[in-house]
């Protein structure tokens, strides 16, 4: 049950990834909108993580 844990685990991780990445191009469409920079900065350190 242990390489099904970590590949749940693992999907997981993944599929955080990549919603990071998709929240991340939206705000880099409107880059007009100043209020969504405090989001930017989250989405952009969370991206830094060592993958």
């Amino acid at each position: 049950m242990a390489p099904l844990s970590w590949l749940i685990l693992f999907s997981f991780f993944t599929f955080i990834f990549i919603l990071f990445n998709v929240i991340n191009y939206y705000i880099s469409i409107p880059s007009n909108f100043k209020k969504s920079d405090e989001l930017t900065i989250i989405t952009s350190s969370s991206l830094s993580w060592p993958w």
